[in-house]
């Protein structure tokens, strides 16, 4: 699962960009992750729902099956 993850990270946003500092790159991934990765991005893994959506609607329901 994280080398999926790694993998789409990597493909989608950082082989896109120039960061000029280990800080930018860090503050700009975390942004990334966490504004667009997280609650838009849909995986086919997770029945194209976003991550957020999948997890509270698996807690909501703890009979669905987990992606990984």
């Amino acid at each position: 699962m994280s080398e999926a993850f790694n993998s789409v990270l990597k493909f989608e946003y950082v082989q896109r960009r120039t960061f000029t500092t280990r800080t930018e790159a860090r503050l700009k991934i975390d942004t990334w992750i966490t504004g667009f990765c997280n609650p838009r991005r849909l995986p086919s893994m997770c029945g194209y729902r976003s991550p957020i959506d999948y997890e509270r609607d698996h807690q909501a329901d703890p009979t669905v099956e987990l992606a990984a």
